[in-house]
């Protein structure tokens, strides 16, 4: 997709500190372009940062405007998402949630930039997953999140109190979905190209194809007005991408509890993983880098109740953006015909060092 588009893209695979493989796909830009990293979120893969094509992508416009290297994680390398695979064995019985992608994926992609530019990351933009992995490294791992220089969190999926989408009525159910993950698809979620393959054939039609689209609206947020239909079947090329079934059970562990902590495993477990009954919660004080928050009204995943709350204990908050349009949802962020209008040109006068004092108060 991005050669198609006529740039360049280079891609990396790394080594995370505890042994397993990440790639991360980059975009280059000039000889003196500063790195931008680009993180997807839940079952999702960094198709997400490209999929509007060259002019509106994000990762494309962040390497053609502002010459700046598109970093943009995805998957472990020739592994499902989601599963960590030690390079010397697999498959590895360790199922990997959004705390290890904190403390081990994250941290690795940094270093590895930093190293090889000599110098701080510029911005790291985090879509809803992406920047709950951000928070945890810096709750976590403070020294390698001040290695960043600023942070962009659209619709960052910290807290999900409010959550509107119909998704939550499957929650109660998350024990029979553990035991048929364990059973039968190896602790995997949704992580199957014959169910992208199905998909995609359904939703190509007239009718059914209207379906998914309804499906899409009803889940997310209806916004048909953003939804460029033409891209269906480049979205179901890539999603959904998979995960492993222990992080959709700590996003629902995240919706239950009403708080952002470690994962819940149960309270024998938990004595001895963290000498206490209860997992202990992720200190987002410890947050110091300068932090924008991106946030909609249709937004059926994170409300702006759970934006707000998420603002009041970070330290450095330089910007808080309503998106001005009444009905963008969580994927327009990617996918919205307007997002470069809408949403890309405040990303860019941030990361210009505009508007850093316009804070703007949230409803």
């Amino acid at each position: 997709m991005i050669r198609e588009a006529g740039h360049p893209v280079e891609t990396h695979v790394i080594t995370t500190e505890d042994g397993y493989l990440l790639t991360l796909h980059r975009i280059p830009g000039g000889n003196d372009s500063l790195p931008v990293p680009l993180q997807h979120g839940f079952l999702s893969s960094s198709a997400d940062w490209v999929i509007l094509g060259r002019g509106k992508a994000l990762g494309m416009i962040s390497a053609e405007l502002l010459k700046k290297p598109c970093c943009s994680s995805t998957g472990k390398e020739s592994l499902p998402p989601g599963i960590r695979c030690n390079v010397n064995r697999y498959p590895s019985s360790v199922v990997i949630t959004f705390h290890e992608m904190g403390i081990y994926d994250l941290p690795a992609m940094i270093t590895f930039i930093t190293n090889k530019k000599s110098q701080p990351l510029h911005t790291y933009i985090g879509h809803s997953m992406g920047a709950i992995s951000f928070f945890i490294m810096a709750s976590e791992r403070p020294e390698i999140a001040r290695m960043v220089q600023m942070m962009i969190g659209l619709s960052p999926a910290v807290f999900l109190n409010h959550m509107k989408s119909p998704i939550q009525y499957f929650f109660p159910f998350r024990r029979e979905l553990k035991i048929v993950a364990q059973l039968f698809f190896h602790d995997e979620f949704l992580r199957s190209d014959f169910l992208r393959f199905f998909l995609k054939i359904i939703c190509d039609q007239n009718i059914t194809g209207e379906f998914c689209i309804n499906l899409i609206s009803i889940i997310n947020g209806d916004d048909r007005e953003q939804f460029n239909n033409t891209l269906m079947p480049v979205i179901l090329n890539h999603f959904p991408s998979g995960t492993s079934i222990k992080t959709l059970l700590h996003l629902i562990q995240t919706f239950e509890s009403g708080k952002f902590r470690k994962y819940d495993h149960d309270r024998v477990k938990n004595l001895l993983i963290y000498n206490s009954m209860e997992p202990p919660d992720y200190n987002l004080s410890n947050t110091t880098v300068p932090i924008a928050l991106f946030y909609a009204n249709n937004d059926l995943f994170v409300s702006i109740e759970d934006v707000e709350r998420l603002y009041h204990p970070l330290a450095n908050v330089v910007d808080m953006y309503e998106v001005p349009w009444s009905k963008f949802n969580h994927v327009d962020f990617l996918c919205a015909k307007d997002a470069p209008k809408l949403v890309y040109d405040r990303i860019f006068q941030i990361i210009r060092g505009e508007n850093l004092n316009n804070v703007t108060s949230v409803k």
